[in-house]
């Protein structure tokens, strides 16, 4: 015996309507979800430049002699950077300035930014510049700081304040106030 029931175009319309409703519901709360660290970082980087963690950091420059490149601008560097960092930029990084300061190409340099994303490309133009020994801070500053090491003000003064870059990019910085412009 077949069951032979066709729908009206407004029953028709009405499961569609509920039907996109449930879809834009669920595309929704799929955006809210945020992703991990690995897969923002996944996502924006080759790899090209390997990690160190932020403990390998902190291990090196308590026994090695490392050179540590600020890869974010001035004025986010003014706000907050790690001890002993120095400032190079992006806008303007020059490799070749660097290749002048730092004769020994084997030299073990860590580069940072807020995340690890621009700063990927700064230690990518020091490895063109023949730099052997270069490594990506992952997570950058916001990392560093989420795992409870200090950053410094323009003052050297210890300070909770990061400059978070913008608003969407503040919700990775879980610990300190975030301040961007």
């Amino acid at each position: 015996m077949a069951y032979n029931y066709k729908l009206t175009k407004f029953e028709s319309f009405e499961i569609l309507k509920k039907t996109l409703y449930i879809l834009l519901l669920l595309v929704t709360f799929q955006g809210f979800a945020q992703k991990t660290l690995d897969q923002l970082l996944q996502q924006y980087n080759t790899h090209s430049v390997p990690y160190i963690s932020v403990e390998g950091l902190r291990a090196l420059q308590v026994n090695e002699e490392i050179i540590l490149l600020d890869t974010r601008e001035a004025s986010e560097f003014s706000v907050s950077n790690i001890e002993g960092s120095q400032c190079v930029g992006f806008n303007n990084f020059s490799a070749e300035e660097i290749s002048e300061a730092i004769e020994d190409k084997d030299t073990p340099i860590v580069v940072y930014c807020s995340l690890g994303i621009r700063s990927e490309q700064v230690g990518e133009k020091l490895q063109k510049a023949g730099f052997t020994n270069v490594k990506n801070l992952y997570g950058g500053i916001f990392e560093w700081k989420n795992k409870g090491y200090p950053i410094l003000d323009s003052k050297k003064i210890e300070t909770d304040t990061v400059h978070t870059f913008s608003k969407l990019w503040s919700k990775w910085l879980l610990k300190g106030i975030p301040m961007y412009e």
